[in-house]
């Protein structure tokens, strides 16, 4: 068997890493190693695949601990490593299989709830615009996945109607169990891979399996107020099984881009105006976008300063499966002319000229600051 890479070293964090780091670095990895970037590179899928399965199990506190302590014993059923009378020791030997299956899911081979077996679970990153997060969208995937053999129409069996008999390993059971210390470990029985058939004359195109490799392009729903990162769940999407085998299911991880006007957080919406100095002096009104395509008005009063900002409610972003939405807030950047001409040059020194050194006129924050300068020499 291969040695499987430590998860941490996969996404390439620490074993201290918090819940936000590991979801920046798995999608720094995943935009990296996608299969759709890399056409052909088995070696990338290959790492598409590792880097899935690390994220799957450390986003996960429970699971993460038990990899923490264990490893990946933890989820393999070897459970040497737990020795002594630790965690596990007060339950029968028959159910712990069981309380693996309700701690870890899908990450025991395949298996869900109640001993149900599904074909693997199929990953896939999709790109979506902050408008189209704002408002929804449907996004068209290839995705590379295993579908029922169209030559033996998914039985694995050459013959007509299809041809199998109980599996003579575990005897229909599909699992077996192998002492492992002290603990008697349940697997998927290696011979059928849990389904508890054989096929006595096996399908030429399939190899028996029931299944395969197609690459198909599917419509995914993406809701309005989506976040970044975001998994969606297509419940039966994902690889077929073979025969008697429910299919696995397809997680679609959303990816929002940055907008070249408006910035998210949460459901607020944030969006920077510069204005002219005269009309940050003077007053006006701007015209603004709105994320939903519409434009708004916005009055801004005589003085205002650049880092002010002015809230617009109920313009703001969308909020996933409710009507409700965020509040847009407008930040005023005054900005200072890099070019004048020479009537503009003039008036400006006549104004500069007319304000002196008049501190006592200034804004409060302005005399504030000079009465400190004051101070500052005065007792030197």
């Amino acid at each position: 068997m291969a040695t499987k890479i430590d998860y941490y070293e996969s996404l390439e964090v620490s074993r201290t890493a918090s819940g936000d780091e590991l979801k920046k670095a798995f999608r720094k990895q995943a935009m990296r190693y996608h299969p759709d970037r890399n056409p052909g590179d088995d070696a990338a899928e290959q790492k598409f695949k590792e880097i899935n399965e690390a994220y799957d199990v450390l986003k996960d506190e429970q699971k993460r601990a038990a990899y923490d302590q264990y490893g990946h014993a933890a989820f393999d059923g070897g459970m040497g490593g737990m020795g002594g009378g630790g965690g596990f020791g007060g339950f029968g030997a028959g159910g712990l299989g069981d309380i693996f299956d309700q701690m870890f899911g899908d990450m025991m081979g395949g298996r869900r709830g109640g001993g149900r077996r599904t074909g693997a679970d199929v990953q896939v990153q999709v790109e979506i615009s902050l408008t189209e997060a704002f408002s929804g969208a449907t996004k068209s995937v290839e995705v590379r996945t295993r579908v029922a053999c169209e030559s033996c129409h998914g039985s694995g069996s050459a013959d007509a109607g299809g041809g199998s008999t109980t599996c003579a390993t575990c005897h229909g059971a599909g699992k077996v169990r192998a002492q492992q210390g002290f603990f008697l470990v349940e697997r998927p029985c290696p011979t059928c891979h849990g389904s508890g058939r054989t096929v006595r004359n096996p399908c030429k195109v399939c190899q028996g399996t029931g299944t395969q490799a197609k690459t198909e392009t599917l419509q995914i729903e993406i809701p309005a107020g989506v976040e970044d990162g975001t998994r969606i769940r297509m419940a039966g999407r994902g690889e077929a099984g073979g025969e008697g085998v429910q299919p696995g299911d397809l997680y679609v991880h959303v990816s929002v881009l940055s907008h070249d006007i408006f910035q998210r957080d949460g459901a607020n919406i944030y969006c920077r105006v510069p204005l002219r100095m005269t009309q940050a002096a003077l007053g006006t009104e701007v015209e603004v976008p709105v994320i939903d395509g519409s434009r708004t008005r916005v009055r801004i009063p005589a003085g205002t300063q650049t880092g002010e900002t002015f809230r617009l409610r109920g313009k703001g972003f969308s909020v996933l499966r409710s009507s409700a939405r965020g509040d847009m807030y407008i930040q005023v950047s005054v900005e200072t002319p890099h070019h004048l001409t020479k009537r503009q040059r003039e008036l400006l020194e006549e104004f500069e000229k007319e304000a002196g050194d008049d501190h006592a006129k200034a804004s409060p924050e302005n005399s504030g600051f000079f009465a400190k300068v004051r101070d500052f020499f005065e007792g030197r």
